[in-house]
């Protein structure tokens, strides 16, 4: 990992820290002696798994409640990164799905999950690279999806946005390495999170064997990190499906696409 190995005070900030792969960071960086810098919206939860976290490992655990939806939430976040200790090792984690198709959705719905999941990953990464690269170390990690490479849920806006967050992490990656700071976009399938129910999509009918353990996706992200990598895809079933995305042609997977989370029919439109 691109950081200063003598320095013992080790800061990751993780957005959507709570729950799934945020919370599976949180929890595998305090175990390896991270100080942790925790954000998410639900102030009572986050200082439960605060508290939990300081406890079991005896590292410093930070708090801001912030909903990075909004311009404040926001705000609040990067002056944190600006001007607090600093931060080794952005996650920036949080990120919506809709239960509902683009033809049945609203301009508000839409616009809040394009604020969470581009407006603010973008502001974030942008406030965490100017220290890192003045201090030349440091590591930004963007949560982003397999579905990112393909339209493979039909009237899902949810894998244009993350098409963006993969785009956009390999491309400041590479303005960034020359200063020792790295940008890696992590390219999950399906993670057994509390994702999908909080968005209230029904994943009853997404075979058994497609699932991931989020703890498994941490372990493999933080490898390809230290590799070097700028797009990491946990598990060989998704580097394959990936690699089909990317070069088999357009009609193809249209032809094929499908929503596995079995919501949309000729009557949701």
């Amino acid at each position: 990992m691109p950081l200063d190995p003598t320095t013992a005070e080790r800061r990751a900030l993780i957005t959507g820290a709570t729950a799934g792969i945020g919370a599976a960071f949180a929890r595998r960086l305090a175990a390896d002696g991270w100080h942790l810098v925790l954000v998410a919206r639900d102030a009572a939860r986050l200082a439960e798994v605060a508290g939990e976290l300081g406890s079991a490992h005896g590292r410093e655990v930070e708090t801001i409640p912030a909903d990075l939806s909004t311009d404040d939430g926001c705000a609040i976040v990067e002056q944190r990164l600006t001007d607090g200790g600093p931060v080794h090792l952005l996650v920036n984690n949080a990120g919506i799905s809709l239960n509902k198709p683009f033809l049945r959705s609203t301009a508000e719905d839409e616009a809040r999950l394009l604020r969470l999941n581009v407006h603010a990953v973008m502001r974030l990464t942008l406030a965490a690279l100017r220290p890192m690269t003045e201090r030349r170390n440091g590591a930004v990690i963007n949560v982003s999806s397999v579905a990112g490479f393909g339209a493979a849920m039909p009237g899902s806006t949810y894998s244009a946005s993350k098409a963006w967050v993969t785009n956009f992490s390999e491309s400041v990656g590479l303005s960034a390495r020359p200063f020792g700071v790295r940008v890696m976009a992590l390219c999950p399938g399906y993670t057994r999170t509390e994702f999908h129910q909080r968005a209230g999509i029904n994943m009853s009918k997404t075979p058994e064997w497609l699932w991931l353990r989020a703890e498994d996706v941490v372990d493999e992200a933080l490898r390809d990190l230290r590799k070097g990598k700028m797009v990491s895809v946990p598990a060989w079933k998704y580097k394959v499906a990936v690699a089909g995305m990317r070069h088999a042609p357009r009609r193809l997977l249209q032809a094929v696409a499908r929503d596995t989370r079995g919501r949309i029919g000729r009557d949701d439109h």
